[in-house]
């Protein structure tokens, strides 16, 4: 089963999320409604899909989260997006 790897972006609050699941879009839905009572993203709402990668499995997937969350970085996050061998660089390094 595939996975992806998904920011959401509030301007609301200038903040990012990041996080996995097989279906960002839905999980969008649900950051919005504020079903996860426990998340960082309950402190606004207008959350928006920034980005997402596919990964090949679960592992891989956490593997690059926990990368990506470590950075810490506006700017990385935004190189993300706007330099795509970037996340390719991240699925070789932390392929099966």
């Amino acid at each position: 089963m595939k996975h992806f790897v998904y920011f959401l972006h509030s301007k609301s609050a200038n903040r990012y999320y990041i996080g996995i699941s097989v279906k960002p879009e839905e999980r969008l839905g649900k950051h919005n409604t504020g079903y996860y009572k426990s998340s960082s993203t309950k402190i606004a709402n207008g959350w928006e899909l920034f980005w997402k990668l596919e990964c090949d499995s679960k592992k891989q997937a956490i593997l690059i989260e926990k990368h990506i969350k470590n950075m810490r970085n506006r700017s990385y996050y935004n190189n993300l997006v706007k330099y795509p061998e970037i996340a390719e660089k991240l699925l070789g390094k932390y392929s099966s």
